[in-house]
C-alpha cells in the first residue's frame, strides 16, 4: 500500500538518501543476469556508509532547508552511483543516463530501479555541489577501505607529478583577440533582443557585431606568421594593431551597453550585466597582454598572462620534457602505495619545484595509515638534502632519492646499491600508474568547467581508478583462494 504524498512528507525529508529496494525489480533482473565481477565489487565498496554520508554531508548543503522543505530529490545513492558510473566508464552526462535507462543491471547497480533516471540538469547540478575536499576524504576512506580489505598496507610509497590539461585551445594574442570579440557580440545579442524591446531611445550602432572582421584578420595574422622576412613581419605587426583596436571598439560598446543594463531593474538585464562584468575584466587583460606583447615588444611574466577568457586559473607549466615546451592547466601531485592503490593527491598552485612535495607526500601518508612507510622514492627532481634528512628522521629505512648533478664517489656506491637499484625500478610503474590515469580515467584534458570543475573532475578520476584496482585485488585474491 502506498502512503499518500502528505504522509510521506511526515516521515521522510526532502533530500532523500535511497529508493526502497524493490523485489519485482530483483525478480526481472534473475532472468536477464547478474554484474560483472568488477562491477559488483565495485557495488559492495560503494555500499559503505561512511562514503556515502560524505556525500550527503555536500548535498544536503544546496540550499538552507534542502533536508527539511520542497519536493523530493533524486535519493544521493542515486548521484553517487551515476557519478562514480561516469567516470568509470568514461562516459558523459548524455551517455550515462541513455546507458543507466537501457540497461537493467546499470539500473541495479545505481539502485534506480523503476524510478525515472534523473536528467542532465538535475545531474549536473547535484554533481556541482560536491566539493574538492569531500573527494579527497573519500579517496583517502577509499584508501583505508583498501587497507582493512589487506590490498595494500602502506609500507611503500612512490610519489610523482603530472600535469592535466584544461580544456582550451593553444594561446595566441590574436585567437584570444577574436575570443573576446566573439564573447562580447554574443552578450550584446543578448542585451539587444531585451532593450529593444524595453526602450526605443537605445541607439542601435552599440550593438554592432564586428566577429567577421576580427576571423578575417586573424586569418591574415595566421598566413603572415609563416612569412619570416621583414615586410611579412610589419604587415604582420599592422594587423595586430588593427585586430588590437577592433577589439578596443567592441569592449567600448560592451561597456556602454553594461551601463544602461546597470540603470534596468528588470531582473533579465541584471543577469545579463553580471555575465558583462565577469568578461569584460578578463578581455581588458588580453587587450593590454597584446599591445605588450606585440606592439611594444615586452616580455609579460607568465604571472601576469592570462591564457583564456574562459579558463582564467589556467597555469602556464614549462617542465623541460622532450617535445612539450610548454603545457597549460594544473599540476597534480600524485602518492601512490603498494597495491596501485593513489592514497594522496594534490592539485598545485602554480609551477612550484618538485623538491617541495616531498614532505607534505610524506606528511599526508603518516596522517592516512599511522605510521611512515618503510620505503619512499621519488625522481631526482625532488632530491634536496632536507628532504632526505626528513625522511630519515621519520625512520624511513629505505629513502630512494636520486642525486641529479656532482655526486661523491660515496654517493654513486651507494645509488648502486641492489636495494636502491630495486626501489628504483619499483619507481618506474609509477608512469605506468599515470598513464593509466590519463588514458582510462580522463586526467589527460579536464572537460568541466572552472577551478572547481576542474578539482572534481581529478578527484572523481583518482575515485574511479582506485574503484578499478580494489575491484581487480579482490576478484584476484578470490580465484587464488579457490584455486586452493
Amino acid at each position: 500500500m502506498r502512503l499518500p504524498w502528505v504522509l510521506l512528507k511526515v516521515f521522510d525529508s526532502m533530500l532523500r538518501q535511497k529508493y526502497e529496494v524493490d523485489k519485482e525489480f530483483r525478480i526481472l533482473l534473475q532472468l536477464v543476469g547478474e554484474m560483472d565481477d568488477s562491477l559488483s565489487e565495485i557495488d559492495k565498496i560503494l555500499a559503505s556508509e561512511k562514503l556515502f554520508k560524505l556525500i550527503e554531508s555536500d548535498l544536503s548543503l544546496r540550499y538552507p532547508k534542502t533536508t527539511k522543505t520542497g519536493r523530493f530529490s533524486t535519493p544521493v545513492e542515486v548521484i553517487l552511483r551515476m557519478l562514480v558510473l561516469k567516470h568509470l566508464r568514461g562516459l558523459s552526462y548524455e551517455q550515462v543516463i541513455l546507458n543507466v535507462n537501457e540497461s537493467l543491471i546499470l539500473r541495479q547497480f545505481c539502485r534506480i530501479y523503476f524510478h525515472p533516471i534523473p536528467d542532465k540538469s538535475t545531474l549536473i547540478r547535484w554533481s556541482n555541489q560536491i566539493s574538492q575536499t569531500t573527494l579527497e576524504k573519500f579517496n583517502q576512506r577509499l584508501a583505508a577501505y583498501a587497507t582493512q580489505l589487506q590490498i595494500t598496507q602502506g609500507k611503500k610509497l612512490r610519489t610523482d607529478g603530472t600535469v592535466v590539461a584544461t580544456n582550451i585551445h593553444f594561446p595566441s594574442d590574436n585567437t584570444l583577440l577574436v575570443d573576446s570579440v566573439r564573447v562580447i557580440s554574443r552578450l550584446l545579442l543578448q542585451a539587444k533582443e531585451i532593450l529593444l524591446v524595453t526602450s526605443t531611445s537605445v541607439d542601435t550602432s552599440l550593438f554592432r557585431n564586428r566577429l567577421r572582421t576580427a576571423r578575417r584578420i586573424s586569418r591574415a595574422i595566421d598566413s603572415l606568421s609563416k612569412t619570416k622576412n621583414k615586410s611579412g613581419s610589419q604587415k604582420r605587426q599592422q594587423a595586430y594593431s588593427k585586430l588590437i583596436k577592433l577589439t578596443q571598439a567592441s569592449f567600448k560598446q560592451a561597456e556602454k551597453v553594461q551601463k544602461i543594463l546597470l540603470d534596468s531593474q528588470r531582473p533579465d538585464c541584471q543577469t545579463i550585466w553580471q555575465k558583462f562584468t565577469v568578461f569584460l575584466s578578463r578581455i581588458e587583460q588580453v587587450i593590454k597582454q597584446a599591445s605588450r606583447r606585440v606592439i611594444q615588444k615586452e616580455t609579460v611574466p607568465s604571472t601576469e598572462k592570462i591564457v583564456s577568457i574562459f579558463e582564467v586559473h589556467t597555469d602556464i607549466i614549462c617542465r623541460g620534457k622532450v617535445n612539450v615546451e610548454v603545457e597549460f592547466g594544473h599540476k597534480v601531485w600524485l602518492d601512490e602505495v603498494d597495491g596501485g592503490i593513489i592514497s594522496n593527491y594534490r592539485i598545485l598552485k602554480g609551477n612550484p619545484h618538485d623538491t617541495q612535495q616531498l614532505i607534505p607526500s610524506l606528511d599526508q601518508h603518516i596522517k592516512n595509515f599511522g605510521y611512515p612507510p618503510t620505503t619512499v622514492t621519488a625522481d631526482r627532481g625532488v632530491y634536496s638534502q632536507s628532504n632526505e634528512n626528513y625522511a630519515q628522521q621519520l625512520g624511513i629505512k629505505d629513502v630512494i632519492l636520486p642525486k641529479g648533478g656532482y655526486r661523491s664517489e660515496k654517493r654513486i656506491q651507494s645509488e648502486r646499491k641492489r636495494r636502491f637499484k630495486k626501489a628504483r625500478r619499483w619507481h618506474n610503474g609509477v608512469e605506468g600508474r599515470i598513464s593509466f590515469l590519463k588514458r582510462c580515467f580522463g586526467l589527460e584534458r579536464c572537460l568541466y568547467r572552472g577551478e572547481s570543475g576542474f578539482s572534481r573532475w581529478v578527484g572523481w578520476g583518482i575515485i574511479a581508478h582506485n574503484l578499478t584496482i580494489m575491484s581487480r585485488s579482490l576478484i584476484k585474491n578470490k580465484a587464488q583462494n579457490i584455486s586452493r
